[in-house]
């Protein structure tokens, strides 16, 4: 029986891309740089590249910060002191919030029905804000962030130190729910626990498969009526 599910929060909750999309806007027009749809999809590779490396290890969160606003001035051509265009970035994104459809109302049909928790390897003060911001921390029961754990997804480190916080926990009651092969159900899995591939757009093909796949949020309730 299930009692704990945890929850991704960037491309499974919050709509990452369009907050992106838009915080990117937001920050190029501050500093007279035109932007269009291929300008925030080159920002958005770049970024997605970096993420990549932290979560193996490669690359620490300081440096990400800044090289992803360096590779992408040195892609676009146009010099910019990148510190201070990701301090901008990080601002407009602290504020920027959209549920992906269903999300609220999934978490309002399992509040009190079973101990909710987030999993993400987000800024920590980003998340906070956005979670602020959309009013959706009350659902939480904790919110796991890998800055503040000192380990990222999918690593065993970050897991064991999530599982340790949360009261008789049991893997065998726990079900994880996210849309990163990588980091979510690859740590999921790693972990001795059930996983849930959220993938809007159809089943990756990818060596590493979760243990159920759902397109909408909304799906979710017939996972949990199976496990």
């Amino acid at each position: 029986m299930i009692k704990n599910i945890l929850f991704d929060l960037d491309d499974t909750l919050f709509d990452f891309k369009e907050a992106e999309r838009r915080s990117l806007q937001k920050t190029l027009l501050s500093y007279g740089i035109d932007h269009n749809d291929e300008t925030v999809a080159l920002y958005s590779h770049i970024n997605h590249s970096q993420w990549k490396l932290l979560e193996k290890g490669e690359l620490d969160r300081a440096t990400l910060k800044v090289r992803r606003f360096a590779l992408f001035s040195e892609a676009l051509g146009i010099p910019f002191d990148a510190k201070e265009v990701s301090a901008c970035y990080e601002n407009n994104l602290a504020s920027s919030h959209f549920l992906i459809d269903g999300a609220l109302e999934l978490l309002t049909s399992l509040k009190g029905r079973y101990r909710l928790y987030i999993v993400t390897n987000g800024f920590a003060h980003i998340q906070k804000s956005r979670l602020a911001g959309a009013k959706i921390e009350s659902f939480f029961d904790a919110v796991f962030i890998s800055q503040e754990i000192g380990a990222e997804k999918p690593s065993p480190a970050f897991f064991d130190a999530c599982f340790a916080r949360i009261p008789d926990f049991q893997k065998s009651e726990t079900v994880l729910i996210g849309d990163s092969i990588s980091s979510d159900i690859k740590g999921g899995l790693q972990a001795g626990i059930t996983t849930v591939l959220f993938c809007p757009n159809g089943k990756p093909n990818s060596e590493i498969s979760a243990h159920h796949h759902i397109a909408r949020l909304a799906d979710f309730h017939n996972i949990l009526s199976i496990l």
